[in-house]
C-alpha cells in the first residue's frame, strides 16, 4: 500500500527565536501601552491633552497624505494611516477608517482584476501574432 504526499502530517516548523522574541515583546509592549492608557483615562486633564495630540498628530498625517496624493508615491497610505491613528481615539474617524480600507481593499482587488486581463489580452495577442506570421 502505497502512502501519497498527501496522506501524510504536515510538520509546522518551529518559530524562530527572532520571531519568538518578537511576539512577546509585541505582547509585552501592547500590555505596556493599555496600561498606560488607561491611566491616562483615569485623570480627565491628562486625557485630554493626550486626545489633543492624537487628533494633532492624526490631522496631521491625514492632511499630509491629502496634499501628498496628486504626486507619485504613497499619499493615499499615508492618509489612510493618519486615519488610523486618529481612530484610536475618535469612534467617528473609526468608522471612517473601515469604510475606507474597504474601499481600498476594492480598489486593490480591482486593479489586480485589470492587470491580469491586461495579461491575459497581451499573452492571447502574441500568440496570435506568431500564429499569423509562422502561417505567412
Amino acid at each position: 500500500m502505497s502512502t501519497s504526499p498527501a496522506d501524510l502530517p504536515t510538520v509546522q516548523p518551529a518559530p524562530t527565536i527572532g520571531r519568538r522574541v518578537g511576539s512577546t515583546l509585541g505582547r509585552a509592549a501592547s500590555a505596556a501601552a493599555h496600561s498606560t492608557r488607561e491611566t491616562i483615562r483615569r485623570h480627565p486633564t491628562a486625557d485630554r491633552v493626550y486626545r489633543t495630540g492624537v487628533g494633532v498628530v492624526g490631522g496631521g498625517t491625514v492632511a499630509l497624505g491629502v496634499v501628498l496624493m496628486p504626486l507619485p508615491g504613497p499619499g493615499a497610505l499615508i492618509a489612510l494611516g493618519g486615519l488610523g491613528i486618529l481612530s484610536t481615539e475618535f469612534d467617528g474617524a473609526k468608522k471612517v477608517s473601515t469604510k475606507a480600507n474597504a474601499a481600498a481593499k476594492k480598489a486593490v482587488a480591482a486593479a489586480k482584476d485589470a492587470r491580469a486581463r491586461r495579461k491575459a489580452a497581451a499573452a492571447s495577442a502574441a500568440s496570435t501574432d506568431s500564429t499569423d506570421s509562422s502561417g505567412s
